[in-house]
């Protein structure tokens, strides 16, 4: 049985279906996880086909394993299903803002992770695209989604045809803090990332980018500044324009 501590992240599929009625009943198993108020504060568009994974491909990068995948999920921050509800219902909304976007965040994204665990405990390999966030615009308009509803994470789903090594994860005490937050100093930071630094694979990203240290290839080529600021004035954008921001 695959357990948390054996989870892949999965690039490459076979070409074997995922049927609709085993995805349909992990997305409705995934509703049972938390949610704010009980208000289920997400929607999921499902893309099989190859003309719409070929539209969505752009806003990813053109990654491969979003036009490979069988299916890819989007979830979404979802305020406008209860706006509509409130609205005929004779009760007045108030959810254009950014605290209700923050609240629909979590859910969507406390959804995505659910239906991940219960969909590797059958078998099937996903990745979790993090472009989601960074051209939402995009995805916005080839999902055609309405306002107060917003693109915050994306999962190629199908049956693997790889098995990757495990990737590297920091130390417990790295991220786990006692009664209040310990800043760590220099000499935290080099035990915490000893491992990471150490592993052949890693000195070899760090050779290949032409760079001294891990972290430099992260700040200068992977995440740097200037894409930093440039995708958050596009997702701030993309965020009034659904209408997350028109009251605070």
């Amino acid at each position: 049985m695959k357990t948390i501590l054996t989870r892949r992240t999965i690039r490459k599929y076979s070409t074997q279906d995922v049927e609709p009625a085993l995805l349909d009943r992990l997305l409705t198993e995934a509703a049972r996880t938390q949610t704010m108020g009980n208000l289920q504060l997400y929607s999921v568009v499902v893309t099989r086909s190859a003309e719409g994974k070929v539209a969505l491909a752009p806003a990813h990068f053109n990654q491969p394993m979003v036009t490979q995948a069988p299916v890819v999920l989007t979830v979404c921050a979802d305020f406008r299903r209860t706006t509509t509800w409130a609205e005929c219902r004779q009760a007045t909304p108030g959810y254009d803002n950014l605290l209700s976007f923050m609240n629909a965040a979590t859910d969507a994204l406390l959804f995505t992770q659910t239906f991940c665990n219960l969909a590797e405990e059958e078998g099937l390999g996903l990745c979790y695209l993090g472009t989601t966030l960074y051209m939402p615009q995009a995805i916005i308009e080839v999902l055609q989604l309405p306002q107060l509803v917003f693109p915050v994470a994306t999962l190629t789903v199908g049956w693997p045809a790889e098995e990757p090594a495990l990737t590297d994860r920091l130390p417990l005490e790295s991220f786990v803090h006692s009664e209040h937050y310990h800043d760590p100093t220099a000499a935290d930071i080099d035990r915490f990332y000893a491992v990471k630094e150490a592993l052949p694979e890693n000195q070899e990203f760090v050779r290949i980018n032409q760079k001294e240290t891990l972290a430099q290839v992260f700040t200068d080529i992977r995440y740097t500044k200037k894409d930093n600021e440039l995708m958050s004035q596009g997702f701030w954008k993309a965020l009034r324009k659904q209408g997350f921001t028109t009251n605070g």
